[in-house]
């Protein structure tokens, strides 16, 4: 089977709290992941948590992308799943460092419908 699609996690630290505790800040991030992805945005879903915090969620032609923030810790977890090969989900990650104000991240990309793709499995099941 072809690469599924390619999936990409992000880590983001040091972002600062107003932009992270703004769900229109955190909105235009996620519009500007998606330009830059190269992917279609059909609709989305946010949410603003209180005392603080903001869920936002992409659906995507090609799948999706997600960004939670923790505006106390200056945290953010995110993920851009891009099906097929057109996507570029790593591009949508760097965006998010960018427009988020983070002073460090990590990036880690799954090769979905490939063995071996996950990093670490939790267990494997046999059918049958």
């Amino acid at each position: 089977m072809p690469t599924a699609g390619r999936h990409c996690m992000i880590e983001l630290w040091g972002c600062p709290a107003r932009v992270l505790d703004d769900p229109g800040l955190v909105r235009e991030a996620m519009l500007a992941a998606v330009l830059a992805s190269r992917c279609t945005l059909l609709s989305e879903c946010a949410h603003r948590f209180t005392p603080q915090g903001v869920t936002i969620v992409g659906l995507l032609a090609e799948s999706h992308i997600s960004i939670h923030t923790w505006p106390e810790h200056g945290y953010v977890a995110a993920d851009v799943f891009t099906c097929g090969e057109q996507g570029e989900p790593d591009a949508a990650c760097l965006v998010l460092v960018r427009v988020l104000g983070a002073t460090r991240h990590e990036l880690r990309m799954i090769e979905r419908g490939q063995p071996g793709g996950l990093e670490r499995a939790i267990a494997e099941r046999s059918s049958g």
